[in-house]
């Protein structure tokens, strides 16, 4: 599951976050997050190239728990995640290379 362009009508709970197999990126913001916006045509790039990374898009706010039981606090938020478990965050990421670098980093963890 490549890029997701459009945030889960519904997010998972955390539970099922942490038992998500494999390579994960987990994206907190919103749709009129003018940060958000910023960063999809970076992250669809970095993404949209990835076959073998799931792509969760959650759309966080007050009371969403997920996000808070992340702690996201800044949008865009993208947790990367191996087997459920976080490897690596970037919060705002400003270019492809920082995006790339993190994906590395997680494609390459548990090889």
């Amino acid at each position: 599951m490549p890029y997701a362009a459009s945030h889960l009508a519904q997010p998972p709970s955390r539970d099922d976050v942490d038992r998500m197999p494999g390579a994960t990126v987990v994206e907190f913001g919103t749709p009129w997050c003018g940060h958000c916006q910023r960063a999809q045509p970076l992250i669809e790039q970095v993404l949209g190239a990835q076959s073998g990374v799931a792509h969760v898009k959650v759309e966080d706010g007050p009371g969403q728990r997920l996000g808070r039981s992340f702690g996201v606090k800044l949008w865009p938020t993208l947790v990367f995640l191996k087997d459920g478990k976080e490897t690596a965050r970037l919060v705002r990421p400003q270019t492809t290379g920082e995006i790339s670098d993190a994906l590395a980093a997680l494609t390459a963890a548990g090889h």
